[in-house]
C-alpha cells in the first residue's frame, strides 16, 4: 500500500490540459474561464446619477439658493438636458447621464417639486452627492479578471457589461462512470431481497455535474468477458474512466486483470486509508485516466472528493484551496491509517470551523452523508486527536447551513 500523500502525488502527476473552447455568456456559468478580461470603455462610460431627484450646480447652493427652476425632465439613456444657469436644475432619473453642466444630485426625499419649481429642504447638501463618476470603477483597458476562475454569477454580470456574449472556456475531459455488480439494478427497478439499486455512479455523476461535466453512465455484470469488451471500447472513446467496483481480491473483481490486458498500467493499488484501501488507479499510452474506486458508497464518495477532484481541479487550472476546521471533542483512531472522519460543521464566534465527529456505520452507510458536511483527514501516524486541534476538511456539503 501507499500513503494518501503518495496518491495524490502520482494521480496530480496525471492532469493535463484538455484545452479550450467558445461558449455562449448563457452557458458560461459554471465553467471556468481561459482568457482575461479587460474593460471594453470606462466603467461606468459615464458620469451615472445613482438616486432620483434633480440635478444642480452646487455653487447655485452655495450661494443659498435653495429653489431651482425645473428646466426638464430626463430618463436613464436620454441626451443630457444642459442648465444655463445656476439657478435650474434638471429633473432627472436614477441611471442617467450627468449633465455637463451639472455637479450635484438631491434626492426627491430632500425636495418639494410644485409648479415646475423644486425646493430643497435640508441643509446639508455635499457638492458631488449621488454620483457614479465615469471610470472609478475602472478605466477602458484594464483587467477586471484573469483566467482559471470558475464563472459565477457576479462574473456573468460583469462580462455582459463589457459585451462579452462568446467566452472562452477551458474544455473539459469525457468521462464516463461504470459501475459493476450482479447486485446492482436500476433505480427504478424493484431490488429482490439479494439486491440493491445502483447509486454510486449518480453519485459520482452528481459531482461532476457541479463542474458542467455530464458523464455517459454504464454498467456491466461480474462477466469477465464483458468487462474486458467494454472497458476495451470506454478507453477508445473517453479521457478518463471512473469505475465503482470491482477493485479489490474477491473472486469476481476482474477489473485490475481486465485493465492489465487492455494496456492500463497500474500506478498504485490500495492506499493506506479509511475509508477507500482497495482503490486502484492507472492510465495507458495515450494517457487516459482510469479512477478505480471501491463499491462501498462511503469509499467511492470519498475517493471522489480527495482524489478525483482535486485532478479536475488541476487539469482545469483552478487554483488549490484548503479548508481546515477544529475539533470540538477528543477523538481516537488507532488503526495505521490515515482516517477520513465524517463531522457536522458549525462556526464559533471566533468565526473558526468547528467539526464534531459523526462516525456513521462504516463505509456503506450513505446516509450518514445527510447528516454531515464534509470529511476530516486524520494523519495515519498519531492516534489521539485532541478538541481544538485543526485538521484539514474536505466538504461535500454546504458547510454551514
Amino acid at each position: 500500500m501507499i500513503s494518501v500523500q503518495e496518491a495524490e502525488q502520482i494521480i496530480l502527476f496525471e492532469s493535463r490540459d484538455f484545452g479550450i473552447e467558445e461558449v455562449e455568456l448563457a452557458a458560461a456559468t459554471g465553467r471556468v474561464l481561459a482568457e482575461e478580461i479587460k474593460a471594453d470603455r470606462d466603467l461606468p462610460p459615464y458620469n451615472r446619477v445613482t438616486m432620483d431627484g434633480i440635478a444642480i450646480h452646487y455653487s447655485g447652493f452655495e450661494n443659498g439658493n435653495r429653489t431651482f427652476s425645473v428646466k426638464g425632465t430626463q430618463a436613464a439613456g436620454d441626451q443630457p438636458i444642459e442648465i444655463d444657469s445656476y439657478k435650474e436644475c434638471v429633473e432627472i432619473m436614477t441611471g442617467a447621464s450627468l449633465p455637463i453642466s451639472c455637479d450635484t444630485i438631491i434626492r426627491y426625499e430632500d425636495l418639494t417639486i410644485e409648479n415646475g419649481t423644486a425646493t430643497i429642504n435640508i441643509d446639508n447638501i455635499r457638492q458631488g452627492q449621488n454620483i457614479h463618476y465615469r471610470g472609478i470603477d475602472k478605466k477602458e483597458g484594464r483587467g477586471l479578471f484573469n483566467s482559471n476562475h470558475i464563472i459565477t454569477p457576479a462574473m456573468v454580470n460583469t462580462l455582459a457589461s463589457v459585451g462579452k456574449h462568446i467566452v472562452t472556456v477551458k474544455k473539459s475531459p469525457k468521462i464516463v462512470v461504470l459501475s459493476t455488480g450482479e447486485e446492482l439494478v436500476d433505480i427504478d427497478a424493484t431490488p429482490s431481497p439479494f439486491q440493491i439499486r445502483r447509486s454510486n455512479s449518480h453519485t459520482i455523476s452528481a459531482v461532476l455535474q457541479q463542474y458542467h461535466i455530464t458523464p455517459t453512465l454504464m454498467h456491466v455484470q461480474d462477466v469477465e468477458a464483458d468487462i474486458l469488451a467494454t472497458l476495451g471500447k470506454c478507453l477508445q472513446e473517453y479521457d478518463v474512466l471512473i469505475l465503482s467496483g470491482g477493485v479489490s481480491i474477491g473472486k469476481y473483481d476482474y477489473l485490475p486483470t481486465a485493465l492489465d490486458k487492455l494496456g492500463v498500467e497500474q500506478l498504485f493499488h490500495k492506499v493506506k486509508q479509511r475509508p477507500g484501501k482497495p482503490f486502484w488507479f492507472g492510465t495507458n499510452p495515450e494517457r487516459k485516466c482510469v479512477f478505480a474506486f471501491p463499491g462501498n458508497a462511503v469509499s467511492a464518495f470519498m475517493c471522489m472528493y480527495r482524489y478525483c477532484v482535486p485532478w479536475l481541479n488541476k487539469t482545469l487550472g483552478l487554483p488549490e484551496q484548503k479548508l481546515y476546521a477544529v475539533l470540538d471533542e477528543d477523538y481516537r483512531f488507532d488503526k495505521p491509517l490515515q482516517y477520513f472522519l465524517q463531522v457536522q460543521l458549525s462556526s464559533n464566534e471566533q468565526g473558526q470551523l468547528i467539526a464534531t465527529p459523526s462516525e456513521g456505520n462504516g463505509s456503506g452507510d450513505f446516509v450518514n452523508l445527510l447528516h454531515t458536511q464534509a470529511f476530516m483527514e486524520l494523519p495515519e501516524k498519531q492516534t489521539n486527536f485532541k478538541k481544538g486541534e485543526a485538521y484539514r476538511i474536505y466538504p461535500y456539503q454546504p458547510i454551514v447551513s
